[in-house]
């Protein structure tokens, strides 16, 4: 019983040993490099692409006033559809200026027929003044009786257009093409010449404006650029607020010669056609102009970029297989790329994608980077990750 005794206590003691002894031996080993996405960066020209935000502003704007006194009988247009200029929008009452536009016509009518008597007055008297059968005075009292008759006409002829005027005035008629907005009157309202009633608000937004504003030292900068090395800077890229580019480009039309003091900003317009109405006035976009280009330097996805206070880096995998941090130094941007012109050479490989994945002072495994539509790190490493994770935790653990 003693020798059986022991012969299990061994067998025991040999179990628990037996997968201590097959551990680092005998088991899987370290786990594979993790899979990082890089880019291979190569020297090129790059065009320097300032984002600037910007404000949309309608390129023409008309507000519709009243132009006569009267209650509105009718509004004769659809709130926030297309107008053509001329086309009629609100009915004032009419009744009063067609009373004023009868009695111009009377009282036209009557100056003509007093300048008929003076004319014909005048004609008679001439003879006579010519053979002195009456006296001078008489003549000349005629002749002034004449013009004074004419004048009335004309004064007469004034009121009537004026009086028409004023009657076409009752109907309110679109100054410009375009959309126009909410009616700020209703029928039954009085509107008032003197006070000049706002009606509606007709803005013309095919094309729009795209005001942005950039600072004098930035300009400044940019000009000189400009002149060592000239690029078209017509063309003008248009982004919303959610980062959707417009298809259509814009026109930069000219940069404000006036610099605004309390921000030391300069105003930059640009001319965008807006067939859809995707741009309303008022809104906020960001305008992408290629103000210049420079010579020599690599493009960097945004996102492998560390930017802080200490300066910009990003980590660049090494011969052994290592990332390693490289300082760099950015110029600018062209669209979702920083434009480096220092800190990297031709060749090598920036991290872009798969940094969570990354162990301290591990080696990684670089795999080329297919862009932000398709994401290879995740497709690549969908199988090995769990045994990876697996034998990172016991690691961590430790």
């Amino acid at each position: 019983m003693l020798a059986a005794l022991a012969l299990l206590l061994s067998a025991c003691g040999g179990g628990s040993d037996a997968p201590k002894a097959a551990g680092p031996g005998g088991g899987a080993g370290a786990p594979p490099p993790p899979e990082v996405a890089v880019i291979t960066v190569q020297t090129q020209t790059a065009p320097l692409v300032t984002e600037l935000p910007g404000r949309v502003e309608a390129s023409r704007v008309a507000q519709v006033r009243a132009r006569v006194n009267g209650i509105v009988q009718k509004r004769l247009f659809r709130e926030g559809s297309e107008v053509k200029a001329g086309q009629l929008l609100f009915q004032i009452d009419p009744a009063p200026y067609q009373a004023a536009v009868d009695s111009a016509k009377a009282t036209l009518a009557k100056a003509q027929a007093n300048l008929t008597q003076a004319r014909e007055l005048a004609t008679r008297y001439k003879p006579l003044a010519d053979a002195r059968a009456i006296s001078s005075q008489e003549y000349v009292n005629a002749q002034s009786a004449q013009a004074q008759a004419e004048a009335d006409v004309a004064s007469a002829q004034a009121a009537l257009r004026t009086a028409q005027l004023n009657l076409g005035y009752a109907g309110v008629t679109a100054p410009i093409s375009g959309r126009i907005g909410r009616a700020l009157v209703t029928e039954g309202a009085l509107v008032s010449a003197t006070e000049a009633t706002q009606l509606a608000l007709i803005q013309q937004i095919d094309p729009v404006y795209v005001n942005a504003t950039q600072s004098v030292a930035e300009v400044a900068r940019l000009r000189q650029a400009q002149q060592a090395t000239p690029v078209d800077l017509s063309a003008v890229r248009i982004v919303l607020e959610d980062g959707t580019e417009l298809p259509q480009r814009g026109r930069l039309l000219f940069a404000d010669l006036s610099v605004d003091p309390t921000s030391a900003q300069v105003l930059l317009r640009t001319e965008v056609a807006n067939p859809g109405a995707r741009l309303l006035p008022g809104m906020y976009v960001r305008a992408r102009l290629v103000q210049g280009e420079i010579g020599g330097a690599m493009l960097v996805p945004q996102q492998a970029v560390t930017r802080g206070p200490q300066g910009d880096s990003a980590l660049v995998v090494g011969a052994d297989g290592k990332p390693a941090p490289r300082k760099l130094k950015i110029s600018g941007a062209s669209g979702t790329q920083w434009i480096v012109v220092d800190g990297l050479k031709p060749g090598d490989q920036v991290i872009v994608e798969g940094f969570q994945k990354m162990r301290p002072g591990g080696t990684v495994k670089p795999v080329p980077w297919a862009g932000p539509a398709a994401k290879p790190v995740a497709a690549a490493a969908s199988s090995p990750a769990p045994a990876a994770a697996s034998a990172a935790a016991p690691a961590a653990s430790r």
